[in-house]
Formats: C-alpha cells, sequence, structure tokens
C-alpha cells in the first residue's frame, strides 16, 4: 500500500513538473527521441535492481555494475570491502519513446527507499547506497526536481539521501551477476528477498509490464 501512495503521488508531480520544466533550458530535451538512452541507478543490491527493471516495457537491457568510486575496473569482492567508492549499479538503456527518463524515475522511488542512508534492508555500507548518476545536464534536472517535490509533499516519513552524482564511469560485474535473478531464482537470496520484493514492483507497475 505504501509503494501504491508514493507511485500515486510521483504521478501528481510528474503531471506538474512537464510545464515548470518546459519553461526551462532543457525544454527539448521533453521531446520523443527515437534512439535509445540510458539511466544509471543505484537502489541497493544490484541483483534487486536488475530484475525490477528488467520488467519495464521500454527497457531494453539491464547491466549490473560498478559507478561513483575511485577505483578503476574493481571486482566484485573489492567493491564488498566499501573502500572503493562504488555503488552497486544498473546501467538500463530504454527506449526514450516508449518509456520516459521521468517514469524511470518513479519507477526508482517507488523500487527501493531513498531514504535509507547507505544500505538497504540488511544489505549494509555505502555499495549499497541510493544514488542517481545523471549524464546530461536533463537527467541532473529531473532527478533533483522530483527529490524536491518529494520531500516538501513529505511522501516519505524521512528525508530523501539519494546522492546525484555525473555519471564519469561503469564498470561492469562479473558475468555470473548478469541477470542474476533469472538465472538463479532458487537461490536463497532469490527466494527470500528479490521475489517478495518484486512482485509488490509488479503489483504497483502493472501497467508498465512487458506483456
Amino acid at each position: 500500500m505504501k509503494k501504491l501512495i508514493a507511485r500515486f503521488l510521483f504521478l501528481i508531480l510528474v503531471s506538474s513538473s512537464a510545464a515548470v520544466l518546459a519553461n526551462g533550458r532543457h525544454a527539448s530535451n521533453i521531446s520523443v527521441s527515437k534512439k535509445l538512452d540510458t539511466a544509471t541507478f543505484a537502489t541497493g543490491c544490484f541483483w534487486c535492481t536488475e530484475a525490477k527493471f528488467q520488467q519495464l516495457n521500454g527497457v531494453k537491457k539491464v547491466v549490473s555494475g560498478f559507478s561513483g568510486g575511485h577505483v578503476a575496473n574493481p571486482s566484485y569482492r573489492l567493491v564488498c570491502t566499501g573502500t572503493t567508492g562504488h555503488a552497486e549499479a544498473c546501467n538500463i538503456v530504454y527506449d526514450p519513446s516508449v518509456i520516459t527518463y521521468d517514469e524511470l524515475l518513479e519507477a526508482f522511488f517507488v523500487a527501493h527507499d531513498p531514504t535509507q542512508l547507505n544500505r538497504q534492508g540488511n544489505d549494509e555500507g555505502t555499495q549499497y547506497r541510493s544514488a542517481i548518476f545523471y549524464h546530461n545536464a536533463a537527467q541532473k534536472e529531473k532527478a533533483t526536481y522530483y527529490i524536491t517535490k518529494l520531500n516538501e509533499q513529505k511522501v516519505y516519513k524521512s528525508k530523501i539521501v539519494t546522492e546525484v552524482s555525473p555519471y564519469k564511469a561503469f564498470y561492469k560485474a562479473e558475468d555470473y551477476h548478469q541477470n542474476f535473478y533469472n538465472q538463479n531464482p532458487n537461490q536463497a537470496y532469490c527466494k527470500n528477498v528479490i521475489q517478495p520484493e518484486l512482485e509488490k514492483f509488479k503489483k504497483v507497475f502493472k501497467d508498465k509490464l512487458k506483456k
């Protein structure tokens, strides 16, 4: 129910933001593009992030990896130490003529708890932080706009702590991390953590799922 309420309030913000952003310097970005674009989000464990965004119509590919750190080509084991500065993140390749960046942000804020600092559930550490790595000025503007409005409307009980940073580098995680949930549905973490979260996500976004 909380996720449904959050999405309902976000939809109101999306409709009201169109006029606001159209009056800004990035109005041209509102027009539909025929080419694919990329969003880079961190919502905790990238296995869970990947599984959720794969469900959305218009999302062509989701790649699990690491972003926001200071070590080149880090391994999963090294990132797990919390010393590289990276967040577990996903590059979400999408068709903006089918799903917009605003809609992906909507899914981002519903898919996890953006008020938890450096953790999601039992996963704790800076590598599990909430983050949006923007690829251009329009993405930055939209991300900061919605964070400001969601905080003003007190959609969450606590203040959003999502990091909004420029996209600088993304390092693909090892092959066994890719498409992890679909490849390992009976693994304990998948069954006990990802599956319940995924079912909630699918119920909230049932109108945007792939056929």
